[in-house]
């Protein structure tokens, strides 16, 4: 990889000489301007607008702009004579954990190599010591004509180097949460944390980016001379604003996840379901005609459901008559029995006995 900028790590009385290496690039497809009538290349001249002739590069400088439209030229000799220490060093200035480091700051990243055989050594004990220490290390360095913030942390075997926006440079997220005040649930938060736990890790090396891949699969089918391939664009979400029921959406986001990790429809935790609202007559659509046309609906489905009501209620109604005749009968043939019996026993009791001679 081309180096980008050449100098030393001054780590105390140590220095490092080391190579500056971009880390990251980008992979986004570029376009160029042309004319849509031709197909002619569109270009950029730099055109000075007094003269309005086009100016060679060796005659462009640069200049400061006050508020007032005034310029202040600057030249490479004024740059030059400023103190800049970390002109040719990355100067190690602290060592903090990494978790003082808020992410917000982060800028380019960079591999920083040995410069030759002697810088093997100090470059390893950099590395091995912060690897010991669990800490990162901020630094200041110039690149491009500007001091910078950076910040020194191994990856794999290699020191790599992060350049850190400065302090002053981010900004207070003022009047960007919401305003409104909002209670959350328990439930809801439940709800949230088995989602969470439901989608799990992710292997960063498998994302990619879909995008960029269907633009230059479009290119592609245009340069062979085909027409151009798009793929089936997914459904639009609706625009924000909406009402939704959030345990709802929640439990449904839950099943989805486990379903798409092949883990099948899994127990959602338990939750209180939110009350149903009933619709009112202002919320019934004007093709139904409002009230009336409901009022008919429920008319029609009453209808048959009193009729099946009647009908129900006649059969067990005659059912419980016969039932009730058959226990009365019965009760009745027993009573006539006991009374004929009690009859012949007291007429038994009744009756003198012969007196013997």
């Amino acid at each position: 990889m081309r180096s980008i900028w050449n100098g030393a790590i001054s780590f105390g009385l140590v220095s490092i000489p080391i190579k500056l290496v971009n880390a990251t690039e980008s992979r986004s497809v570029s376009f160029r301007q042309i004319h849509t009538e031709d197909g002619g290349r569109i270009r950029y001249r730099k055109v000075c607008e007094l003269e309005g002739e086009e100016v060679p590069a060796a005659e462009i400088g640069k200049a400061y702009e006050e508020a007032d439209g005034t310029m202040i030229p600057i030249t490479d000799e004024d740059l030059a004579a400023l103190p800049l220490p970390t002109a040719k060093t990355i100067e190690i200035v602290a060592f903090v954990p990494a978790g003082e480091i808020d992410p917000l700051q982060m800028d380019a990243a960079y591999y920083l190599a040995a410069n030759g055989v002697p810088a093997a050594k100090p470059y390893t004990l950099l590395r091995e010591a912060l690897k010991r220490s669990d800490k990162v290390a901020i630094a200041k360095f110039a690149l491009r004509g500007r001091e910078r913030l950076g910040m020194l942390r191994v990856v794999d075997e290699v020191i790599a180097m992060h350049g850190l926006l400065w302090p002053d440079e981010i900004r207070a997220p003022e009047g960007v949460a919401p305003e409104t005040r909002v209670t959350v649930r328990d439930a809801e938060l439940d709800l949230a944390d088995a989602l969470m736990d439901t989608l799990g890790d992710v292997d960063l090396d498998s994302l990619h980016d879909d995008y960029r891949e269907a633009v230059e699969a479009m290119i592609a089918a245009k340069a062979e001379g085909g027409g151009a391939v798009t793929p089936e664009a997914p459904e639009e979400a609706e625009p924000g604003g909406k009402v939704i029921d959030l345990m709802a959406a929640l439990e449904s986001s839950v099943r989805a996840a486990k379903e798409a990790r092949g883990e099948g429809e899994g127990e959602v935790a338990e939750v209180t379901p939110l009350p149903s609202r009933k619709r009112t007559a202002a919320a019934v659509p004007k093709e139904t005609g409002g009230k009336k046309s409901t009022a008919k609906t429920a008319a029609k489905k009453t209808a048959p459901a009193r009729k099946t009501t009647a009908k129900t209620a006649a059969k067990k109604t005659a059912s419980s008559s016969k039932s009730t005749a058959k226990s009365t009968a019965r009760s009745t043939s027993s009573e006539k029995g006991k009374k004929a019996a009690a009859k012949k026993t007291t007429a038994k009791k009744s009756s003198p006995r012969k007196r013997s001679a």
